[in-house]
């Protein structure tokens, strides 16, 4: 199964001012709901209370601190799964992961959640490619696989 990452993040690589904060980045919000549409998505509490809307059209798992990533993987029946959010569930799942999508927006916080707060190896990335969310604010989103062999 393919296990994606897939999150909005500043320049500097934060994805939130504050872990109760509700961005409005909605300028990739329609290939989120392209990409995720129909496969499971899964979110930590904090994430959950953070969404605008429910996320109709695809299964949702909400964990919390003590849930099992492995567990939780294997119950889902699909190809692939998201993990949209936050970044104690992106460092809690990162050794399953199998992708990256990270859309870089112009912006930077300074402080606030980080991409990966707690993560404490690296993750070797293969470019895969560039997806054009707005070009004309030069708005992309790049995709990594994560190689596993180094």
């Amino acid at each position: 199964m393919d296990i994606i990452l897939i999150a909005a993040t500043t320049a500097d690589g934060y994805i939130a001012r504050h872990s109760n904060e509700v961005v409005d980045w909605s300028q990739d919000l329609r290939l989120f709901r392209k990409q995720t549409m129909g496969y499971p998505v899964i979110m930590g509490s904090q994430t959950k209370k953070t969404l605008a809307m429910d996320l109709d059209g695809r299964e949702t798992t909400v964990i919390h601190r003590h849930s099992d990533p492995e567990k939780i993987l294997d119950k889902l029946h699909s190809d692939k799964c998201f993990i949209i959010g936050g970044g104690r569930t992106f460092t809690r799942f990162a050794s399953y992961l199998t992708h990256i999508y990270l859309t870089i927006h112009p912006l930077i916080f300074g402080k606030g959640v980080l991409l990966f707060p707690d993560l404490n190896k690296e993750l070797d990335l293969v470019f895969l490619k560039m997806l054009s969310v707005d070009g004309v604010k030069g708005l992309y989103q790049f995709q990594y696989k994560i190689n596993r062999s180094s």
